[in-house]
């Protein structure tokens, strides 16, 4: 039989009430009293109802984690960073997964019946004024690995997309590519559009132009086709991927070709994910902080739980390079 309140303010000899009041954050009781009733519910290995607690506190710690990138193992990554860190925080992730639908109002709904706290939303590809419906429902929401443009009313974190394609830019001419091309993830997405947008401008203050291709989603095969297509149209020393997996991808489409990488054709990619790491892949790559957005996110959505009417904050954190061997080494 499971211990329960009641079993709990009889060991004690106290009330149930005050056994409640013991198990509820931020109610008052004495210190004598707590130690009493938390030394009777260790005697009896009794463990508090979290739901039952979230009816007297008003809050049931849920935080909704949306998301529609399971194409991408780079996202995987980061659901087990985000559940970890908010459980950590003694939150409780509640995924839902928008793969075959980007209806804020119905996930709205959704996450309404289960009263969440907060929601994070952690896509590349939904869209900025997909978080602000949740915002205006007077929900905090923190979005994450997206956009980096500031956006009135919506926390985020990530980093900024359009210095990256700069970076990118600068990175693949100084190791003496010549004609250089971009090879960005859906055309549709915020990502990809600030990405290419920071690759341009490197360019275009060079008086240098880049061909453009899309990978229709975020996989190895929609990488690999865009690169087949890429390859048959124009010649391009080195390649952009705005996302790790479309550049494995491309990696491939290359070898297929017959071309040697780095020596023929030079690729680099955005993420870090670990597969990126891998024997006979060992992609050259911009670093996204995964762990410190995630946790940049995680503290966002506190604040704005803590605080509902708070200034939203927008943080962007700094990205580096992971030298491996599908760029040519620095001269």
């Amino acid at each position: 039989m499971a211990i329960t309140l009641q079993d709990v303010a009889v060991r004690a000899g106290v009330s149930k009430s005050a056994v409640s009041r013991t198990f509820t954050p931020g109610a008052s009781v004495s210190s004598s009293m707590r130690a009493r009733v938390e030394k009777a519910a260790r005697d009896l290995g009794y463990q508090p109802n979290v739901l039952a607690s979230s009816l007297t506190t008003g809050r049931t710690k849920l935080i909704g984690l949306i998301s529609n990138n399971f194409t991408n193992p780079y996202f995987l990554e980061i659901f087990d960073a985000f559940t970890r860190a908010l459980q950590d925080a003694d939150l409780r992730p509640m995924l839902l997964n928008l793969s075959d639908a980007a209806d804020a109002e119905t996930s709205l709904k959704k996450l309404q019946q289960y009263s969440v706290d907060g929601v994070i939303v952690a896509s590349s590809t939904l869209p900025p004024q997909f978080a602000t419906i949740f915002q205006n429902a007077g929900i905090p929401v923190v979005h994450a690995f997206g956009w980096s443009s500031p956006i009135t009313g919506t926390a985020f974190a990530g980093i900024d997309n359009e210095a990256a394609g700069r970076f990118a830019a600068q990175t693949l001419l100084a190791r003496g590519y010549d004609t250089v091309g971009f090879l960005g993830g859906p055309e549709h997405a915020t990502t990809t559009q600030e990405r290419l947008n920071g690759f341009k401008s490197a360019l275009n203050s060079l008086g240098k132009a880049a061909p453009v291709h899309f990978a229709e989603d975020y996989s190895y095969t929609a990488g690999f086709e865009a690169m087949n297509v890429a390859l048959k149209q124009e010649p391009v020393d080195a390649w952009f991927c705005g996302d790790d997996v479309i550049a494995v991808g491309a990696l491939q489409a290359a070898r297929a070709a017959n071309l040697q990488v780095p020596q023929d054709l030079g690729l680099l990619g955005l993420n870090d994910m670990a597969m990126a790491g891998w024997s006979g892949i060992e992609l050259t790559t911009i670093i996204q902080p995964l762990n410190a957005i995630v946790d940049a996110a995680v503290a966002l959505i506190e604040s704005g739980i803590a605080d509902p009417d708070a200034v939203p904050d927008h943080r962007l954190l700094p990205f580096s390079l992971a030298e491996r061997k599908t760029l040519r080494l620095p001269g």
